[in-house]
């Protein structure tokens, strides 16, 4: 009989430990991989477009969440420079559906203070898409309850990539010297060099890599990762993933303070 009490003490201490109130230490800079569509919808016997329909609807959700807790950037990872490899029915559907969010969303963003901004080598999008992200970005300038940063034909090699050409070209033209190059050099040259590095990288769907995303900027990132399909991933996942970073002890290469 005693062995069934501790059995059930250490049960009952473990449920009280998952359920307990923490005060979450709130990230900054959030960034997510929003993987796991395809699966989500294969699993429901549904074509592939259906499961980035879903995971764009739930991207309302997760930025209604965000904001609750008060995080102030969201950057999520939405199509990569090598998911143009995929088949060009799908990558036509995944270029409208941007575009429809955009426009359904809009009043959303609006209401809540959400500032939309995007990351990636634009110029290689339709014209169509390029010609609505340049409206939406300009539209929602002046929000600043959450900047809802949407990486779209984003590649972080292609990012750094692009990043020594512009430096090389100041270099030829005269305006810096070579040897003053350094971090800070970098980091101006990069997409969006105003967005402070993430805080904490989540990834969906029970995969482990970063798959060329934000590679200079998550040089100290912490990271959660979930076997939930990204359609699924709701305010209790969040909530959990703030909760194991609450917990991280972040020195950036220093000691512990003690």
């Amino acid at each position: 009989m005693s062995r069934l009490v501790d059995i059930f003490k250490t049960k009952n201490k473990r449920r009280l430990k998952r359920t307990a109130k923490v005060d979450l230490r709130i990230p900054v800079h959030l960034a997510v991989i929003m993987d796991g569509n395809g699966r989500w919808a294969r699993k429901r016997g549904l074509p592939r477009t259906a499961g980035h329909r879903a995971g764009a609807e739930n991207l309302e959700n997760v930025c209604e969440a965000c904001i609750e807790q008060g995080i102030q950037y969201l950057t999520v990872y939405a199509f990569s420079t090598e998911n143009w490899s995929r088949p060009t029915e799908e990558i036509d559907t995944l270029m409208d559906l941007f575009i429809e969010f955009i426009h359904r969303f809009d009043t959303k963003m609006a209401r809540e203070g959400i500032r939309l901004r995007f990351s990636g080598d634009l110029a290689g999008l339709p014209a169509h898409l390029q010609s609505t992200i340049s409206h939406a970005e300009e539209n929602s300038r002046h929000r600043d309850r959450l900047q809802l940063i949407i990486a779209l034909n984003y590649g972080g090699r292609r990012e750094l990539a692009q990043a020594c050409r512009k430096l090389a070209e100041q270099v030829r033209s005269g305006k810096i010297e070579p040897d003053t190059i350094d971090e800070n050099l970098v980091r101006s040259a990069l997409y969006l060099p105003d967005v402070p590095d993430p805080d904490l990288i989540i990834r969906p769907s029970g995969e482990q890599r970063l798959s060329n995303f934000l590679i200079w900027q998550s040089a100290y990132s912490e990271f959660w990762f979930s076997d939930v399909l990204w359609p699924d991933f709701n305010r209790e996942h969040l909530l959990a993933a703030l909760e194991a970073y609450t917990m991280r002890d972040r020195r950036f290469g220093g000691l512990k303070q003690i």
